[in-house]
């Protein structure tokens, strides 16, 4: 699919670009800066660019010395979630999800709990958050568990004044090539807490910083972790097309919603980024892939033979409506959707 990226922000990157040549600076310039800033903004805490959605998870996880420790992790999610986990030597705990949300289940959580749970793992899937996260948010905070949250699907996403990553520990966006702010690769980690922020500087640059003139290791586990000053000026334009995005996405959702009575409903106080739009036992005549497949699941690709009923059912029932930015069927009328998506209807 070829993305749409209209010519007046093709303009502004292009300008971003010969700012970033003139400056002789390709890493670690005032470009990442900017979009950090402008990125913080935007969530409303604290904000640092790393190379990827997945490294970021990692470095939260290395942060927190998860090490032979247990985290809780939805199984239904995308792999890197649970790998971030495992890389960092803590030991993963599937649990299972909600029907109605697709995120991770508070009751299960609790099932699920040992002496060794030092983090849980909330991934807002689908473009909105996780319905129960005040819920868990308080369940962790009870327990001095952290609260860690992947935020890769959750761009633009609100729910009672709160964007994602911002009822935990920490929390990592992705801005892979197919999310609703893609940058081709990158990520962003955000947190509230002032040690962490200052740890990442260096733990994604090598542990390495500048004291008096000399290079220096400030820690020695660090690693390049780094975004480019290329990926930032893009982040920048795209954080301009973001709102945009976004209210496109969510006008097409409001004719879906009069379609479609089987669906992920949001409660109120709910404003959903709508990176997918989830539906339940529909035949679709056009379709985009499943938010997660059973073979998705961590417990499919590790083979565990673990009894998650609602992760199942959700695996096996939902499928995704088209709402990518760009799909030429958005100014279709109700009528002629309807007509087009449900077969024999």
């Amino acid at each position: 699919m070829k993305l749409p990226f209209e010519e007046k922000y093709r303009k502004i990157f292009y300008k971003h670009l010969d700012e970033v040549f003139d400056s002789n600076f390709w890493s670690e310039g005032k470009k990442v800066r900017e979009f950090e800033e402008m990125f913080s903004e935007y969530i409303g805490i604290p904000a640092l660019s790393i190379s990827s959605g997945g490294a970021g998870l990692l470095s939260i996880f290395e942060y927190l010395n998860v090490k032979n420790q247990d985290v809780i992790v939805p199984a239904n999610t995308f792999w890197a979630t649970a790998v971030a986990v495992k890389k960092t030597g803590g030991n993963v705990i599937y649990a299972d999800c909600n029907r109605y949300d697709l995120c991770i289940s508070l009751e299960d959580i609790k099932k699920k709990l040992t002496p060794q749970t030092k983090a849980v793992v909330v991934v807002h899937i689908g473009g909105h958050i996780a319905f129960d996260i005040e819920s868990i948010s308080q369940f962790c905070k009870e327990r001095n568990i952290y609260l860690v949250e992947d935020c890769a699907h959750a761009h633009g996403a609100v729910y009672r004044g709160q964007k994602a990553g911002s009822w935990g520990f920490a929390g990592a966006y992705s801005f892979y090539a197919t999310k609703t702010m893609p940058l081709g690769e990158g990520g962003m980690v955000c947190s509230k807490d002032r040690d962490f922020s200052e740890w990442l500087k260096l733990y994604r640059n090598y542990g390495k910083k500048v004291v008096d003139g000399n290079v220096t290791y400030l820690i020695q586990d660090g690693f390049n972790f780094r975004m480019s000053e290329f990926t930032a000026a893009l982040g920048l334009v795209q954080m301009e097309r973001l709102e945009q995005i976004l209210e496109w996405k969510r006008d097409l959702a409001k004719k879906y919603d009069t379609i479609f009575e089987r669906r992920v409903r949001m409660p109120e106080g709910m404003l959903s980024g709508y990176y997918k739009y989830i539906v339940f036992d529909y035949r679709l005549a056009e379709e985009t892939g499943q938010v997660f497949g059973i073979t998705d699941h961590g417990t499919t690709i590790e083979k565990k033979n673990i009894e998650l009923p609602n992760s199942s059912w959700v695996a096996k029932h939902h499928k995704c409506v088209p709402i990518y930015y760009g799909w030429d069927k958005t100014d279709w009328a109700i009528e002629k959707l309807k007509d087009h998506l449900i077969k024999n209807y």
